[in-house]
């Protein structure tokens, strides 16, 4: 490998240096939106660096504490097992970025970053870049979306590899396991955050331990009080028709979801969960992990959202 990074200044940027920042935040899609006073003050906390090729940005393992965005050039990102064999995952070019897993999920780097030729990145701290999620949550969101295709790919390129190594027409259970170990790892990256953990085999909560309430009670709670209300089902369904003003936290993504959404709130404030369907207590389950969380007041919606339309409540898109 090439020696190390030729790095701008540290601090806080001014002059060219911020200008280019900037002009390299609206190259990228997830900032474009974002009111320009706003975007100076993120490229002013910015930096820039100047890699030059075949050089490791960071490795599999290493803790998260950048945001990067590609200005110029091109990096591969890949994984290697305990055997070093390498396995690409995607080759990324400007107005690209990386870098965002490891802070939304506080776990180490899942995957190494090398450049493929000199590469020009802005370099955005985590506090910088966790306060962007909170001021913005239309890019928390574009983060869940673009992380849970990235994650169904590399599923799949893993499968791909393995079988090119093997050379066998069907999987060996020694490959099986090697794709449930996979998994497995995803999924501690998306619900380390748990506080009960993650079981192999999870319990689902029981009815009598949970608190119901009417749609007519849910209502006055929520003009009231302004009790939150959470719609845990997937983000497909919840696009369809929805409690008007309710918050999508759906069971797949609820640690990262919550953190963006409800982390903040105070935990005195009711909360009315709904989202049972015929296949899935998803209500009960996403009131479970809400109470595990802390929150002293945790209520199912009896009925859910057929009960909410059928008194006559607002219902967004």
């Amino acid at each position: 490998m090439d020696g190390g990074f030729r790095k701008g200044d540290s601090g806080p940027m001014s002059g060219n240096g911020a200008a280019s920042s900037k002009q390299g935040l609206l190259e990228n899609s997830l900032f474009k939106d974002i009111p320009r006073v706003k975007l100076e003050k993120i490229a002013e906390s910015a930096r820039e660096e100047t890699v030059p090729a075949n050089t490791v940005i960071f490795s599999q393992g290493d803790p998260g504490d950048c945001f990067y965005i590609i200005s110029s050039g091109r990096v591969r990102v890949f994984r290697r097992d305990r055997r070093g064999v390498e396995i690409n995952l995607s080759q990324l070019g400007r107005g690209d970025s990386f870098g965002e897993m490891a802070l939304l999920s506080g776990e180490s780097r899942s995957a190494h970053v090398e450049t493929l030729e000199e590469t020009r990145l802005i370099v955005i701290p985590k506090d910088v870049f966790l306060n962007i999620l909170q001021d913005y949550p239309e890019i928390s969101l574009a983060f869940m979306k673009q992380i849970s295709t990235w994650l169904l790919e590399d599923v799949k390129i893993v499968e791909r590899e393995v079988r090119k190594q093997y050379d066998r027409p069907r999987l060996s259970w020694f490959d099986f396991l090697l794709l449930f170990g996979i998994s497995l790892l995803f999924a501690v990256i998306f619900n380390h955050s748990n506080p009960n953990g993650i079981p192999l085999f999870p319990k689902a909560p029981s009815r009598e331990a949970l608190s119901f309430i009417d749609s007519s009670r849910a209502m006055a709670l929520y003009e009231g009080v302004g009790a939150l209300i959470v719609d845990a089902m997937p983000a497909s369904f919840y696009e369809q028709k929805h409690i008007a003003g309710a918050v999508n936290l759906p069971l797949a993504l609820f640690d990262i979801v919550y953190l963006l959404t409800l982390g903040a709130e105070e935990k005195e404030k009711p909360v009315i969960v709904y989202g049972g369907t015929i296949s899935r207590p998803y209500d009960l389950e996403v009131a479970d992990r809400l109470m595990a969380r802390g929150h002293r007041t945790v209520l199912v919606l009896d009925g859910g959202l057929p009960a909410w339309e059928k008194g006559g409540y607002p219902i967004g898109p």
